[in-house]
């Protein structure tokens, strides 16, 4: 009984009880969405929406990280998530033949998705996190856009001769029993759907974990020292660049992951699916559910995702709905008063506790 206690003290501290939420939220959804899929109360609507909302939320924890823990503002999720899937299509479309079992093509396809994206994080960051507020915001923006580009001219396909790439214009000749990978502006096609629910409830306790481990830990400190005060966490030894370049590279290890399943749950993908739009949309879920809240942000994307779809039906009048919602979800958030509310209610269940105890 005592070690229980003991348990249940160490998961609802200040350090963990955030971390227990998230963890909890997550399975129960799975749990509750998992058995009434299998009893058949589950709409087809909802159904396909269930695994790109798990990519939309990795995506947009990710990106609170970069936004809301370390303070820097990028545009170029978008970016991140469209290299992410393309590489996992490219990766899971070579492997069909040499690998039929899906989870474990949809494994390594993950896997290859979030390494590529690191890469390219890598490389933008270095030139990228020198510059600070709008210029980094602009930068990274420029960087979605450009790699939409790169993709939608990509042509890459592979027979028995092995790979073939060409740019702008489409020179490939495959032999007989050949496959395009990259067709240009038609993106990938005849994609294998191997993406799962299931698949994407891991990801994102995956994602929990490593963002709540690198928050708590000396690296996650230093990058939230240096948000809060630049020249201060400069003068204690702290080095700006590095703290920054690891919140920005795991926020896009993260797209990338996320993309890649997002890829893999559909058997034809446009390189115009990752614009600026899906950029701002991801920043949209992450505002709304709080800066640095990652069950904010899950709860926000959740709602935002389902929304849209919820109102189909109203068709002219759906997207003026949606955003009088989100007018008045920003209202509500940002209100002084609403905010003294609620934190004298948190206190005075904190004194009761205590009193209690």
């Amino acid at each position: 009984m005592k070690s229980n206690k003991n348990i249940l003290s160490v998961l609802l501290n200040k350090r963990h009880k955030g971390r227990t939420i998230s963890y909890t939220l997550v399975v129960a959804a799975w749990i509750i969405l998992t058995v009434l899929q299998r009893g058949g109360h589950v709409s087809s609507l909802i159904a396909g929406l269930l695994v790109p909302i798990t990519c939309y939320m990795v995506a947009a924890l990710g990106l609170n990280l970069n936004v809301g823990i370390s303070g820097e503002l990028n545009l170029g999720q978008a970016g991140f998530m469209s290299v992410g899937a393309f590489t996992a299509v490219c990766i899971s479309g070579y492997l069909a033949a040499s690998i039929p079992a899906a989870p474990l093509r949809l494994a390594i396809a993950l896997i290859g998705g979030a390494f590529v994206a690191v890469i390219f994080g890598l490389v933008i960051g270095i030139p990228v996190l020198k510059l600070q507020g709008d210029y980094l915001a602009i930068v990274t923006l420029a960087f979605g856009q450009i790699i939409k580009s790169i993709i939608t001219n990509m042509y890459l396909g592979f027979d028995e001769n092995g790979f073939q790439f060409s740019f702008v214009q489409n020179t490939t000749e495959l032999a007989p029993g050949g496959k395009m990978l990259l067709n240009g502006p038609m993106g990938a096609t005849g994609t294998q759907r191997i993406a799962t629910f299931t698949a994407g409830v891991i990801l994102v306790l995956i994602a929990l974990m490593i963002i709540y481990n690198l928050i708590w830990s000396k690296s996650g400190r230093a990058i939230m020292a240096a948000r809060d005060n630049r020249i201060a966490a400069e003068l204690s030894g702290i080095n700006i660049t590095n703290t920054k370049m690891l919140s920005f590279v795991v926020s896009a290890g993260l797209a990338g992951a996320a993309g890649a399943l997002y890829g893999l749950n559909y058997s034809t993908l446009v390189p115009n699916k990752f614009d600026f739009n899906t950029s701002i949309l991801i920043l949209v879920y992450v505002v709304l559910g709080g800066l640095g809240n990652m069950n904010g942000t899950m709860i926000a994307t959740v709602v935002l995702v389902l929304l849209p779809e919820l109102l189909r039906s109203l068709q002219d009048y759906r997207m003026l709905i949606y955003a009088v919602v989100l007018i008045v979800i920003m209202l509500i958030t940002n209100n002084e008063h609403l905010k003294t509310w609620f934190k004298s209610i948190r206190s005075k269940q904190a004194d009761s506790r205590k009193e209690a105890a």
